[in-house]
Protein backbone atom coordinates (compact mmCIF):
# COMPACT_ATOMS: atom_id res chain seq x y z
CA UNK A 1 0.00 0.00 0.00
CA UNK A 2 1.73 3.14 -1.20
CA UNK A 3 1.50 6.29 0.85
CA UNK A 4 3.11 9.59 0.01
CA UNK A 5 2.86 12.85 1.84
CA UNK A 6 3.76 16.30 0.65
CA UNK A 7 3.68 19.35 2.84
CA UNK A 8 4.52 22.98 2.61
CA UNK A 9 7.39 24.95 4.02
CA UNK A 10 7.39 28.63 4.94
CA UNK A 11 7.97 30.80 1.92
CA UNK A 12 11.00 33.05 1.73
CA UNK A 13 10.07 36.55 2.87
CA UNK A 14 11.70 38.10 -0.19
CA UNK A 15 9.71 35.99 -2.62
CA UNK A 16 6.71 37.64 -4.26
CA UNK A 17 3.32 36.35 -3.17
CA UNK A 18 2.03 34.11 -6.00
CA UNK A 19 -1.42 34.57 -7.42
CA UNK A 20 -4.14 32.13 -6.46
CA UNK A 21 -3.87 29.03 -8.68
CA UNK A 22 -6.40 28.62 -11.44
CA UNK A 23 -8.81 25.69 -11.55
CA UNK A 24 -7.71 22.99 -13.93
CA UNK A 25 -9.90 21.05 -16.32
CA UNK A 26 -9.21 17.63 -14.84
CA UNK A 27 -10.96 14.72 -16.56
CA UNK A 28 -13.24 12.47 -14.57
CA UNK A 29 -11.86 8.98 -13.79
CA UNK A 30 -12.43 6.23 -16.33
CA UNK A 31 -15.64 4.24 -16.27
CA UNK A 32 -13.53 1.15 -15.61
CA UNK A 33 -12.30 2.62 -12.34
CA UNK A 34 -15.84 3.66 -11.50
CA UNK A 35 -17.12 0.15 -12.15
CA UNK A 36 -14.50 -1.36 -9.84
CA UNK A 37 -15.49 0.88 -6.92
CA UNK A 38 -17.92 -1.56 -5.22
CA UNK A 39 -15.49 -4.50 -5.23
CA UNK A 40 -12.56 -2.45 -4.03
CA UNK A 41 -14.62 -0.72 -1.33
CA UNK A 42 -15.81 -4.11 -0.07
CA UNK A 43 -12.23 -5.37 0.19
CA UNK A 44 -11.19 -2.22 2.03
CA UNK A 45 -14.11 -2.58 4.43
CA UNK A 46 -13.08 -6.18 5.13
CA UNK A 47 -9.52 -5.02 5.75
CA UNK A 48 -10.71 -2.34 8.17
CA UNK A 49 -12.80 -4.83 10.15
CA UNK A 50 -9.70 -7.00 10.62
CA UNK A 51 -7.27 -4.17 11.18
CA UNK A 52 -5.17 -4.19 14.36
CA UNK A 53 -5.94 -0.77 15.84
CA UNK A 54 -3.96 -1.21 19.03
CA UNK A 55 -1.02 0.85 17.73
CA UNK A 56 -3.11 3.89 16.76
CA UNK A 57 -2.49 6.93 18.98
CA UNK A 58 -5.07 7.58 21.69
CA UNK A 59 -7.10 10.75 21.50
CA UNK A 60 -7.18 13.69 23.88
CA UNK A 61 -10.97 13.85 23.99
CA UNK A 62 -11.46 16.92 21.80
CA UNK A 63 -14.60 17.02 19.61
CA UNK A 64 -14.72 15.86 15.99
CA UNK A 65 -17.53 16.55 13.51
CA UNK A 66 -17.88 14.34 10.42
CA UNK A 67 -19.47 15.40 7.11
CA UNK A 68 -20.74 12.76 4.62
CA UNK A 69 -20.29 12.78 0.88
CA UNK A 70 -22.99 13.35 -1.73
CA UNK A 71 -25.91 10.91 -1.45
CA UNK A 72 -24.57 9.63 1.88
CA UNK A 73 -25.50 10.05 5.52
CA UNK A 74 -24.22 9.19 8.99
CA UNK A 75 -24.57 5.46 8.27
CA UNK A 76 -21.78 5.59 5.70
CA UNK A 77 -19.55 7.41 8.17
CA UNK A 78 -20.50 5.07 11.01
CA UNK A 79 -17.26 3.02 10.96
CA UNK A 80 -15.09 6.15 10.94
CA UNK A 81 -17.11 7.78 13.70
CA UNK A 82 -16.85 4.60 15.78
CA UNK A 83 -13.09 4.61 15.27
CA UNK A 84 -12.88 8.21 16.52
CA UNK A 85 -14.92 7.30 19.59
CA UNK A 86 -12.78 4.23 20.28
CA UNK A 87 -9.68 6.43 20.18
CA UNK A 88 -11.21 8.71 22.79
CA UNK A 89 -12.65 11.61 20.78
CA UNK A 90 -16.14 13.08 21.13
CA UNK A 91 -17.40 12.35 17.61
CA UNK A 92 -20.47 14.03 16.14
CA UNK A 93 -22.52 13.63 12.97
CA UNK A 94 -23.03 16.73 10.85
CA UNK A 95 -26.69 16.78 11.92
CA UNK A 96 -28.28 17.09 8.48
CA UNK A 97 -29.10 13.50 7.55
CA UNK A 98 -28.87 12.63 3.83
CA UNK A 99 -26.48 14.90 1.92
CA UNK A 100 -28.21 16.15 -1.22
CA UNK A 101 -25.91 19.11 -1.69
CA UNK A 102 -26.19 22.75 -0.59
CA UNK A 103 -29.62 24.36 -0.65
CA UNK A 104 -30.27 28.06 -1.18
CA UNK A 105 -27.47 30.58 -0.86
CA UNK A 106 -24.13 28.82 -0.36
CA UNK A 107 -22.96 31.28 2.29
CA UNK A 108 -26.18 30.88 4.29
CA UNK A 109 -25.85 27.11 3.98
CA UNK A 110 -22.27 27.10 5.29
CA UNK A 111 -23.26 29.45 8.12
CA UNK A 112 -26.00 27.03 9.18
CA UNK A 113 -23.57 24.12 9.17
CA UNK A 114 -21.09 26.27 11.05
CA UNK A 115 -23.62 26.99 13.79
CA UNK A 116 -23.68 23.28 14.61
CA UNK A 117 -19.88 23.19 14.78
CA UNK A 118 -19.91 26.30 16.95
CA UNK A 119 -22.38 24.69 19.36
CA UNK A 120 -20.14 21.63 19.66
CA UNK A 121 -17.12 23.84 20.31
CA UNK A 122 -19.00 25.75 23.02
CA UNK A 123 -20.25 22.53 24.62
CA UNK A 124 -16.74 21.16 24.96
CA UNK A 125 -15.00 24.51 25.34
CA UNK A 126 -12.47 23.30 22.77
CA UNK A 127 -11.76 23.72 19.10
CA UNK A 128 -13.32 21.11 16.80
CA UNK A 129 -11.58 18.93 14.22
CA UNK A 130 -13.57 18.55 11.00
CA UNK A 131 -13.46 15.45 8.79
CA UNK A 132 -15.21 15.61 5.42
CA UNK A 133 -15.60 12.89 2.82
CA UNK A 134 -15.92 14.00 -0.82
CA UNK A 135 -18.49 16.85 -0.97
CA UNK A 136 -18.52 16.87 2.83
CA UNK A 137 -14.91 18.01 2.72
CA UNK A 138 -15.98 21.14 0.86
CA UNK A 139 -18.31 21.94 3.75
CA UNK A 140 -15.53 21.32 6.28
CA UNK A 141 -13.07 23.60 4.48
CA UNK A 142 -15.62 26.40 4.14
CA UNK A 143 -16.65 26.19 7.79
CA UNK A 144 -12.98 26.42 8.80
CA UNK A 145 -12.64 29.49 6.61
CA UNK A 146 -15.73 31.05 8.21
CA UNK A 147 -14.84 30.35 11.85
CA UNK A 148 -11.13 29.48 12.17
CA UNK A 149 -11.10 30.28 15.89
CA UNK A 150 -13.43 27.33 16.49
CA UNK A 151 -11.74 24.81 14.18
CA UNK A 152 -8.64 22.87 15.20
CA UNK A 153 -7.94 21.27 11.82
CA UNK A 154 -9.57 19.96 8.65
CA UNK A 155 -9.12 16.48 7.16
CA UNK A 156 -10.66 15.77 3.76
CA UNK A 157 -11.08 12.38 2.08
CA UNK A 158 -11.27 12.45 -1.71
CA UNK A 159 -12.59 16.03 -1.80
CA UNK A 160 -12.30 17.67 -5.27
CA UNK A 161 -11.96 21.26 -4.07
CA UNK A 162 -9.44 22.19 -6.79
CA UNK A 163 -11.49 21.07 -9.78
CA UNK A 164 -14.80 21.82 -11.45
CA UNK A 165 -17.99 19.84 -12.01
CA UNK A 166 -16.41 17.89 -14.86
CA UNK A 167 -13.82 16.33 -12.53
CA UNK A 168 -16.35 13.82 -11.20
CA UNK A 169 -18.43 10.89 -12.41
CA UNK A 170 -21.41 11.76 -10.22
CA UNK A 171 -22.38 15.19 -11.49
CA UNK A 172 -25.68 13.73 -12.69
CA UNK A 173 -26.46 12.48 -9.16
CA UNK A 174 -25.88 15.99 -7.84
CA UNK A 175 -28.29 17.39 -10.43
CA UNK A 176 -30.97 14.82 -9.52
CA UNK A 177 -30.66 15.34 -5.77
CA UNK A 178 -30.19 19.12 -5.64
CA UNK A 179 -31.90 20.22 -8.84
CA UNK A 180 -28.83 22.29 -9.68
CA UNK A 181 -25.98 21.75 -12.15
CA UNK A 182 -22.65 20.59 -10.72
CA UNK A 183 -20.99 23.86 -11.68
CA UNK A 184 -19.69 26.84 -9.73
CA UNK A 185 -18.81 30.31 -10.90
CA UNK A 186 -15.20 31.46 -11.04
CA UNK A 187 -15.39 33.52 -7.86
CA UNK A 188 -16.67 30.59 -5.79
CA UNK A 189 -14.26 28.22 -7.52
CA UNK A 190 -11.36 30.47 -6.54
CA UNK A 191 -12.57 30.51 -2.95
CA UNK A 192 -12.93 26.73 -2.79
CA UNK A 193 -9.37 26.27 -4.06
CA UNK A 194 -7.88 28.56 -1.44
CA UNK A 195 -6.53 26.86 1.68
CA UNK A 196 -8.42 27.31 4.97
CA UNK A 197 -6.51 29.23 7.68
CA UNK A 198 -6.13 26.12 9.86
CA UNK A 199 -4.00 22.96 9.55
CA UNK A 200 -5.39 21.04 6.59
CA UNK A 201 -4.78 17.48 5.40
CA UNK A 202 -6.07 16.39 1.98
CA UNK A 203 -6.15 12.61 1.55
CA UNK A 204 -6.47 11.40 -2.04
CA UNK A 205 -6.06 8.30 -4.21
CA UNK A 206 -4.77 8.22 -7.77
CA UNK A 207 -7.07 5.27 -8.47
CA UNK A 208 -10.19 7.08 -7.23
CA UNK A 209 -13.06 6.01 -9.49
CA UNK A 210 -15.43 8.87 -8.66
CA UNK A 211 -13.46 12.12 -8.64
CA UNK A 212 -10.25 13.23 -10.35
CA UNK A 213 -7.43 12.72 -7.87
CA UNK A 214 -5.65 15.82 -9.17
CA UNK A 215 -8.58 17.94 -7.96
CA UNK A 216 -8.18 16.62 -4.40
CA UNK A 217 -4.81 18.23 -3.74
CA UNK A 218 -3.61 21.60 -2.53
CA UNK A 219 -2.25 23.33 -5.62
CA UNK A 220 0.26 25.48 -3.80
CA UNK A 221 2.51 24.99 -0.81
CA UNK A 222 1.32 26.38 2.50
CA UNK A 223 2.88 26.32 5.99
CA UNK A 224 0.10 24.13 7.44
CA UNK A 225 -1.33 22.26 4.51
CA UNK A 226 -0.45 18.82 3.16
CA UNK A 227 -1.50 16.20 0.64
CA UNK A 228 -1.40 12.56 1.72
CA UNK A 229 -1.74 9.86 -0.91
CA UNK A 230 -3.22 6.44 -0.26
CA UNK A 231 -4.03 3.60 -2.63
CA UNK A 232 -7.74 2.87 -2.66
CA UNK A 233 -11.23 3.48 -3.97
CA UNK A 234 -13.31 6.61 -3.42
CA UNK A 235 -16.18 4.89 -1.62
CA UNK A 236 -13.79 2.96 0.61
CA UNK A 237 -11.88 6.01 1.84
CA UNK A 238 -14.13 6.25 4.90
CA UNK A 239 -13.10 2.79 6.11
CA UNK A 240 -9.74 2.28 4.42
CA UNK A 241 -7.19 0.94 6.96
CA UNK A 242 -4.47 3.34 5.84
CA UNK A 243 -6.84 6.30 5.89
CA UNK A 244 -7.76 5.37 9.45
CA UNK A 245 -4.08 5.36 10.38
CA UNK A 246 -3.57 8.80 8.84
CA UNK A 247 -6.73 10.22 10.45
CA UNK A 248 -5.72 8.87 13.87
CA UNK A 249 -2.27 10.41 13.50
CA UNK A 250 -3.67 13.77 12.41
CA UNK A 251 -6.26 13.95 15.19
CA UNK A 252 -3.52 13.23 17.73
CA UNK A 253 -1.61 16.35 16.70
CA UNK A 254 -1.59 18.83 19.60
CA UNK A 255 -3.54 22.04 19.21
CA UNK A 256 -1.01 24.65 18.19
CA UNK A 257 1.69 22.04 17.59
CA UNK A 258 0.61 20.55 14.26
CA UNK A 259 3.35 18.82 12.25
CA UNK A 260 3.17 17.32 8.73
CA UNK A 261 2.29 13.66 8.40
CA UNK A 262 5.10 11.12 8.43
CA UNK A 263 4.27 7.49 7.72
CA UNK A 264 5.30 5.56 10.87
CA UNK A 265 6.28 2.61 8.70
CA UNK A 266 9.20 4.66 7.40
CA UNK A 267 10.71 4.28 10.85
CA UNK A 268 9.64 0.67 11.36
CA UNK A 269 10.89 -1.11 8.23
CA UNK A 270 7.48 -0.94 6.58
CA UNK A 271 5.70 -2.86 9.31
CA UNK A 272 2.27 -3.89 7.98
CA UNK A 273 -0.84 -2.17 9.26
CA UNK A 274 -2.63 -5.51 9.81
CA UNK A 275 -0.83 -8.26 11.64
CA UNK A 276 -2.96 -11.41 11.93
CA UNK A 277 -3.09 -14.03 9.18
CA UNK A 278 -6.70 -13.41 8.14
CA UNK A 279 -6.20 -9.66 7.92
CA UNK A 280 -3.01 -10.25 6.01
CA UNK A 281 -4.93 -12.22 3.39
CA UNK A 282 -7.42 -9.35 3.10
CA UNK A 283 -4.57 -6.90 2.64
CA UNK A 284 -3.02 -9.16 0.00
CA UNK A 285 -6.29 -9.35 -1.93
CA UNK A 286 -6.67 -5.57 -1.75
CA UNK A 287 -3.08 -5.09 -2.90
CA UNK A 288 -3.62 -7.35 -5.92
CA UNK A 289 -6.76 -5.44 -6.93
CA UNK A 290 -5.01 -2.11 -6.32
CA UNK A 291 -2.07 -3.15 -8.47
CA UNK A 292 -4.37 -3.96 -11.35
CA UNK A 293 -6.35 -0.76 -10.82
CA UNK A 294 -3.11 1.20 -10.67
CA UNK A 295 -2.27 0.01 -14.16
CA UNK A 296 -5.71 1.16 -15.34
CA UNK A 297 -5.26 4.58 -13.75
CA UNK A 298 -1.80 5.09 -15.20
Amino acid sequence: MTVAATHSTPADKDMPIPREPMACDYPAPSLTLLGLEPVRAALEYFGARLMDRSSLPAGDGHPVVLFPGLAADKTCLGPLRKLCEELGYAAYDWGRGFNTGPTGDIDDWIAELGSHVQSVACLHEQKVSLIGWSLGGIYAREIARLMPDSVRQVITLGTPFAGDGDATNVGWIYRVLSGQPAKVDEALSRRLRSTPPVPTTSIFSRSDGVVAWQACQELRERPQAENVEVEGSHVGLVWHPKVWSVVADRLAQPDGGWQPYRDPRDAANDAPVVLDETAGLAALATAKVSARVGRLAA
